[in-house]
């Protein structure tokens, strides 16, 4: 069984800031981290491995630097890593990455077939949960997101099926492999390296492929010239001036303190109480 995880290196959210003249998100000292999403995607890998036997792949687009991201990985005990840098890639939106980490694929399965692509449902960094769909599109691939529990694999009928979670619920559902599948965060516990495994990632030579190596022979399809997504600002949200209110009730009754609370809303959103009693009706 071959996996293939797509992980991305994205600046520690924690410790963003964003230029007061330029609006744009300031990246010289913030520390860079595995996208947190991708690392619960990398776990169900590794626990697909450790049942079914089979290789596990990370590959991950951005700058030289990733290669640290990609290393991480392979201490958790990842098989191989691609890291695909180029310049050519500057600028790439969801559009963009996608072709491009859909293109690296293709090429992997030409030496070897993937069974299952496992992505993050999202990056900290963009938040647009775009990447993971728009690569199963391109490989025609199954789709499943929002994956909360991997169920079973069947790997003689070539079958998975997964718990995915929606609104109002848990859906149950079994699609054909080859497929993608996004993992939703909880979902398990990521876990800790070994010796060999930090040793080999340490010693590990790293595969790091230009856009010729990716098969991608024209740039019109990556970096700038592949984005159509144009960012018009960003901006950090402003602090709240209002503090916390304490709201008490004489007595300390529950029943109290919750028809005291919703006398302070209805009155602080004159609106807000016809609406509610307009639905209700």
């Amino acid at each position: 069984m071959h996996s293939v995880v797509c992980i991305k290196q994205v600046p520690d959210s924690a410790q963003i800031r964003v230029h007061p003249v330029t609006n744009t998100i300031m990246r010289q000292g913030v520390p860079a981290i595995i996208n947190p999403f991708d690392l619960f995607s990398l776990e169900e890998a590794l626990r697909l491995k450790d049942k079914f036997g089979g290789t596990v792949t990370v590959v991950c687009m951005g700058p030289p630097m990733a290669e640290a991201a990609l290393r991480k990985c392979l201490s958790f005990g990842a098989d191989d890593a691609i890291l695909v840098s180029d310049r050519a890639f500057a600028g790439s939106d969801t559009l963009a990455t996608s072709y491009a980490l859909s293109s690296t694929i293709k090429k992997i399965m030409e030496k070897q077939p993937v069974d299952i692509i496992f992505t993050g449902k999202q990056t900290i960094d963009g938040d647009t949960a775009q990447v993971g769909p728009g690569i199963a599109k391109r490989l025609n691939y199954q789709l499943l997101t929002y994956v909360s529990k991997i169920v079973g694999v069947d790997l003689e009928k070539r079958e998975v099926q997964v718990e995915r979670r929606a609104e109002g619920g848990v859906q149950l559902l079994k699609t054909a492999m080859p497929c993608l599948i996004t993992m939703l965060e909880g979902t398990n516990e990521m876990r800790f390296g070994d010796l060999d495994d930090l040793f080999r990632a340490a010693r590990y030579d790293l595969k790091v492929w230009n856009r010729e190596m990716a098969g991608i022979a024209e740039v019109t399809n990556i970096g700038l010239k592949g984005s159509p997504t144009v960012v018009g600002k960003v901006f950090a949200p402003k602090p709240r001036s209002q503090r916390a209110e304490m709201i008490e009730t004489v007595d300390g009754d529950p029943k109290n303190l919750a028809a005291t609370l919703l006398a302070k809303v209805f009155t602080q959103n004159p609106k807000l109480e016809k609406e509610i009693a307009k639905r209700a009706m």
